[in-house]
Formats: structure tokens, C-alpha cells, sequence
């Protein structure tokens, strides 16, 4: 089975949500028009990653303002029931097409935010998310920690898909239980724009004998609004320089890396090409030692409660 891909290095409407949506829409209906059926969004492009933001935070100490903006930036995250998260449901039925969205989602059941990505199924509606398990350094801040309910994969009409986001991919343990499932398409949004970050995503691909879709924004300093100026005034003009990048299971990058601009990248996956590349290495299957290594995930969950709960 082969599967047309693409791969979004943007920038969102930073902050605002109903004008990113807008963008968003525009994107996926012209790559729907080139027969794209799997179209994968940044980490937490809804509604921005707040790079160089401190919140007002210190050891011991949170200023008001601080307060006050991480309160904007929850207000403008996403739900899996707000009106947002229905309107990429509607344009995954209209586009006929899956997207994989990173966003900032904002839980109903604690008020938390968790920095998830969303897996939406053309006829399905949200098959479900993916929150990371540890945000790194003071992303903490923000975001809350996922269990292993997280650890998901979806077995769909264009193959198995599963993924994790940024720095997660440096956890051997959460890549295991992503191979342990068997992912065909591996999905990799992160905010990480160093060149070292494409050799990761072939060894991933390599690792897992699967598709690795590396998805970054590309964001300079003059898209965010006045107001946030000042929070990166010492920063370079081109905050990130993206990275987006499309691997093979054999570890051949197919598309990208895309450095410097804003742009889509776009790929014909042969989903055959996986088992050929199985014969020699398979990280689930022979070439692993179950006879000396035991591998558990804690609370995965329930496929079918998870579809209840989302839907």
C-alpha cells in the first residue's frame, strides 16, 4: 500500500487560535487538492510554542503578570470537545484526509494543560491523543505529565500510526513501547530545529523499521505579536530554522531537511518496503531477546474507552 504524506513546517497565528485554525484550513485544503491523505502539524501549533517565555517564574517566586499570561495561553489551548478541536474534525471528513495535530490541550477533567497531539481519522472523528510524558527543562511549567495511558497507537486505513513528541524520542523506554505496537508511521512534532535532531530521526527510523515524520514550525522573532517582544528581544531574528524531515526504514531520508523558510514536505510512502526491511533487523520481533529482557508499559489503555471518551 503506498500513502501520500506531508509534513508542515509553518508558523501558526501565535495566541490566537481561530486565525491559526484559519491558516490551518487553507493548508489542508491545498494539500488535499495534490492527493495528500496524512497531513502532520508541529508541536503545540495550537496555539503556539512559547518559546522564550519565563511566565514570570522563578525558584520560590511567580509574578502576577506571569499568571496572567499563562492564563491567556490557556485560554487560547484546545479541548478534545471545544469548538476547535470539532472544526479539524470537520475538515478531516471534508479534505478526506487524517491530520495529526500538536497542540496545547487544555484538560476539562483538572484545568491542566498537557502538550498532546491529536490523531483525526477522516471518518472517525479523534481516534484519539498522545501527551507527552516529560516535558523538558522549564516547559514543566506549563505543561503536565502524561501516564502510559498516553503511549498510543492507531491502526488505520493508511497504516499503523503512533509517535512521540520532541525529546520523549530520547527515551529509549518510549520508543520501545511505539515499536512494541508495531508503528509504520512514526510521528516526531518537536520544537527541536538542531541539525543533530535529523540524525535522531534516522536513527528512529532505522530502530523501529518504520516512516519517521519529523515536524517542526518555522517561527522568526517579528511573528510574535508587540506584545511579546520584549520576551525575546536577545534572541536571533529566526527563532526557529524548523528542520522538518521525511525518513525511510531503511534510514534514507526522503524529504528535507528543510532548514531556513517555511514550506510542506511531501512524500509517497511504500508501506511494503517496511517488512523488506524487517528480514535483517526488527527491533519487536527477531532480533529481540524476550528470553532476557522483560518490557512492560504501565496503564495502557483501553482502545475502545479511549474511542468513547474523545468521540
Amino acid at each position: 500500500m503506498k500513502v501520500k504524506v506531508g509534513v508542515v513546517q509553518e508558523s501558526p497565528v501565535f495566541f490566537d487560535k481561530s486565525k491559526t485554525l484559519d491558516k490551518m484550513e487553507q493548508i489542508i485544503k491545498e494539500q488535499a487538492q495534490v492527493g495528500c491523505q496524512l497531513l502532520v502539524f508541529p508541536e503545540s501549533f495550537v496555539p503556539g510554542y512559547p518559546r522564550g517565555f519565563d511566565f514570570g517564574a522563578k525558584v520560590g517566586r511567580r509574578t502576577e503578570s506571569g499568571k496572567a499570561l499563562y492564563a491567556t495561553y490557556h485560554q487560547n489551548s484546545m479541548s478534545l470537545k471545544d469548538s476547535a478541536m470539532k472544526r479539524l474534525v470537520a475538515l478531516a471528513k471534508k479534505y478526506h484526509m487524517y491530520l495529526i495535530v500538536g497542540f496545547t490541550e487544555r484538560q476539562e477533567a483538572n484545568g491542566s494543560l498537557y502538550c498532546s497531539m491529536a490523531y483525526i481519522s477522516p471518518t472517525e472523528g479523534i481516534l484519539g491523543t498522545h501527551r507527552k510524558i516529560k516535558p523538558t527543562g522549564t516547559e514543566r511549567l506549563i505543561w503536565a505529565e502524561a501516564d502510559g495511558a498516553s503511549l498510543v497507537t492507531f491502526d488505520t486505513n493508511i497504516g499503523k500510526l503512533g509517535g512521540l513528541i520532541c525529546w520523549e524520542n530520547y527515551m529509549p523506554l518510549a520508543r520501545m513501547a511505539m515499536y512494541q505496537k508495531g508503528v509504520e508511521i512514526y510521528i516526531a512534532p518537536t520544537a527541536d530545529s538542531r541539525e543533530e535532531w535529523t540524525t535522531t530521526m534516522k536513527h528512529i527510523a532505522l530502530e523501529g523499521r518504520c516512516y519517521v515524520l519529523g515536524c517542526n514550525q518555522y517561527f522568526t522573532k517579528s511573528m510574535y505579536p508587540e506584545a511579546y517582544q520584549f520576551m525575546v528581544k536577545d534572541e536571533a531574528e529566526a527563532i526557529c530554522e524548523g528542520g522538518s524531515i521525511i525518513v525511510s526504514p531503511q534510514g534514507n531520508v526522503i524529504a528535507g531537511p528543510l532548514f531556513g523558510e517555511a514550506g510542506i514536505l511531501t512524500a509517497e510512502l511504500d508501506l511494503g518496503t517496511i517488512i523488506n526491511s524487517k528480514m535483517d533487523f526488527d527491533v519487536n520481533g527477531h532480533y529481540n531477546r524476550n528470553d532476557i529482557f522483560e518490557f512492560e508499559v504501565k496503564n495502557q489503555p483501553d482502545v475502545q474507552k479511549e474511542k468513547n471518551i474523545t468521540s
